[in-house]
């Protein structure tokens, strides 16, 4: 990775930790009027009614005040699989994530740990474990009724800091996405590259929970996605440059100079959340990845990392799991 490209995203990293420290300061303070007495339903609880008010003439319960929420998680899975595409192999990856909401706002850090990175053709080919990506992500949401409306922004830092890992550039998207609340809570989600990967990505996803005991419940969920590229580069996907576009691929998992316009990727995802506490769960999780397409099966060959002397050989569907634990503040 170059100096300037190092210091860029290092000074990024640190807006970003010190934006995070802000709101975890804030999810973690009370209002004052709170501090001097507790909750009814216990210190702390989200939306918990405070208890009356000393010297007041009703003696009602005050309104309770809004505070903001988050979330602590660190997963262990078996790959990292993003968009269809394998993006590890053969190793452990640890992803932490740190998410805080407020009244309908919510900023979230994602990362990843690969404990054994892969890079070239051969399982021999590889460097010791290395963090290689960090997300940055802002978003809203607001509530219509039966609607659900929301647009956000991600940044994708992609540089390893491992010094011998090849170098990608980073990523940008705006996103909108819609929900209907209602039973498989469909959501479809519109995603805009706006750096140097060019694209739209549309996301329909749905899910559905089952209620076995206070503690442990089961959750199914799928997903379809539309890959549309608007920007194509063969010669450099070819040369490794880490930034070719979304080119179409041919029968030989080849990249050609046409810009990808098809459906992409499909998942289905189960999991097992058990509440250890009222504010610890954990959650494991396995998932099924597989192409929805002809040319979006010879595309994923071609941009997964299953060796590289024969690209048609690679593998198009993926199966893996993990275990995650969340801790709620």
């Amino acid at each position: 990775m170059s100096t300037k490209k190092w210091m860029a995203n290092k000074s990024l990293f640190s807006i970003i930790i010190l934006f995070s420290l802000i709101f975890v300061s804030l999810a973690e303070a009370q209002p004052a009027a709170e501090q001097t007495r507790p909750a009814a339903s216990g210190s702390g609880a989200v939306g918990a009614v405070a208890a009356p008010a000393p010297g007041t003439a009703t003696g009602s319960p005050a309104v309770p005040e809004a505070r903001p929420t988050g979330d602590f998680t660190v997963a262990a899975m078996s790959r990292y699989i993003w968009r269809g595409y394998e993006l590890s192999r053969n190793s452990l990856v640890v992803q932490p994530a740190l998410t805080v909401g407020f009244k309908g706002f919510s900023a979230g850090l994602w990362g990843n740990l690969d404990t054994r990175p892969y890079y070239g053709g051969s399982d021999d080919f590889s460097y010791a474990s290395a963090w290689n990506e960090t997300d940055f992500t802002l978003s809203y949401t607001h509530d219509l009724g039966p609607v659900s409306l929301g647009v956000g922004y991600i940044y994708y830092a992609l540089g390893s800091l491992n010094k011998d890992a090849p170098d990608r550039a980073d990523a940008q998207e705006i996103f909108a996405t819609v929900s209907l609340n209602t039973i498989l809570a469909p959501t479809l989600t519109a995603y805009k590259e706006i750096d140097h990967y060019r694209n739209w990505y549309f996301l329909l996803g749905i899910s559905h929970g089952f209620t076995f005991t206070k503690t442990v419940s089961l959750k199914l969920a799928a997903t379809a996605s539309y890959l549309l590229s608007t920007y194509a580069d063969a010669n450099l996907f070819n040369a490794g440059a880490g930034y070719g576009g979304y080119p179409k691929f041919d029968g030989d998992a080849r990249a050609m100079d046409d810009k990808f316009n098809n459906f992409h990727d499909g998942t289905v995802t189960m999991s097992l959340p058990v509440k250890a506490t009222e504010r610890l769960t954990i959650t494991p999780t396995i998932a099924y990845v597989f192409p929805l397409s002809d040319e979006a099966k010879n595309e994923m060959k071609g941009g997964g990392m299953k060796g590289t002397a024969v690209p048609a050989d690679r593998d198009s569907t993926y199966l893996y799991g993990g275990l995650a634990v969340s801790f709620s503040f």
